[in-house]
């Protein structure tokens, strides 16, 4: 791909690089006739608080997610706050945080009494750096709280290790990555319970919803007894959690709105295939910037067995080194005047470019 000179920069009197439409390229989530008859079969019959549809929705994300249990929340920020308490974080306790993420991926902590503690992420993946964990963790240390960062998988083997060595749990919060690959096995299933949203604006949407996935049954029963009082009947392995039947541990009603679920378990059956689409779409077009100079693409290298999932909220890395320093805004202003949709940066050096 050729760089234009200066002299023909739109920004500075060029002809603009983008002169089409792009039109309605692009719809997400994809929403056919078989969502709508999922959705309004629930409707129709006042079924929007049970569970019956949200329980066959739970049993086919876990099958699909490679876990033994999934919980379906209202939201993203109500898994994540679950996912804690079923790591069992309480008053006094520290959860170690990415110092660049949504807000709800900390701030759950303070609910529960705990502290956060951030660590810084890595330049190049934005996740949480795992060189700089280890000399955070104090007596007090409870979680590790990883977040797939704008579709990257974290660099789970190294976390996973410090984790076991100190013998505290690895939250993984999968909002940006659903169905995205680490080494070859699918985030949210490596640490000990992940997380994620799932509304409206995510990779995977179903309406606004979220999910708890994990292996662990303790975690699980305490994530049922924190917020789903109608599933605690006293029946539980965890045997201290069955003097709270029928109580919500956590004060909380956190079940999933059954028409999300219903939406839910039409879009699970496509969304490998659609992601893929995707994720093919999204390489295409980092492969085709590959060299141009300040940017580069926010994705793990192809012959890693890691992928980006459903390239959620994707993004590039700026590098101001590469073009004499210029700042963001300016490189983001020129992008704009090229003809591009939309290209703006954020908290990190990071530009949003969408033709």
């Amino acid at each position: 791909m050729s760089v234009a000179t200066e002299s023909q920069l739109a920004l500075l009197g060029g002809p603009k690089a983008v002169q089409t439409d792009a039109g309605d390229m692009f719809t997400w989530p994809i929403v056919t006739e078989e969502d709508e008859t999922a959705v309004l079969e629930v409707l129709r019959r006042g079924a929007m608080s049970g569970s019956d549809v949200t329980m066959q929705f739970e049993s086919e994300f876990a099958a699909w997610q490679g876990t033994k249990y999934a919980l379906g929340h209202n939201n993203g920020t109500a898994a994540l706050q679950t996912a804690m308490f079923g790591c069992k974080v309480g008053v006094g306790d520290e959860v170690i945080c990415p110092s660049l993420t949504y807000w709800a991926s900390a701030f759950p902590v303070f609910s529960l009494g705990a502290t956060v503690v951030f660590a810084e992420v890595d330049p190049v993946s934005l996740c949480i750096d795992p060189k700089d964990i280890e000399h955070r963790i104090t007596p007090r240390t409870k979680a590790i709280l990883v977040v797939h960062y704008l579709g990257h998988p974290a660099d789970m083997d190294p976390i996973m290790e410090i984790a076991n060595k100190h013998g505290i749990k690895v939250i993984e919060d999968v909002s940006h990555a659903q169905g995205g690959l680490y080494k070859g096995r699918k985030v949210g299933g490596i640490g000990h319970v992940g997380a994620m949203s799932l509304m409206a604006g995510k990779s995977l949407a179903i309406g606004e919803a979220g999910i708890l996935v994990t292996d662990d049954v303790e975690i699980y029963e305490r994530a049922v007894a924190f917020g789903f009082y109608e599933r605690a009947k006293g029946e539980f392995e965890t045997q201290y959690l069955n003097e709270f039947a029928g109580l919500p541990m956590g004060g909380y009603k956190y079940r999933m709105h059954q028409l999300s679920s219903a939406m839910g378990r039409v879009q699970l059956k496509y969304y490998d295939q659609r992601s893929a689409e995707i994720r093919k779409a999204m390489n295409y077009f980092w492969d085709l910037l590959e060299g141009v100079p300040g940017i580069k693409a926010h994705r793990p290298p192809g012959d890693s067995g890691s992928t980006m999932g459903g390239w959620y909220a994707a993004k590039g890395l700026y590098r101001a080194e590469a073009l004499g320093g210029l700042a963001i805004d300016r490189f983001c202003e020129a992008v704009r005047a090229e003809g591009a949709d939309v290209c703006s940066h954020g908290r990190e050096p990071v530009a949003i470019v969408r033709f």
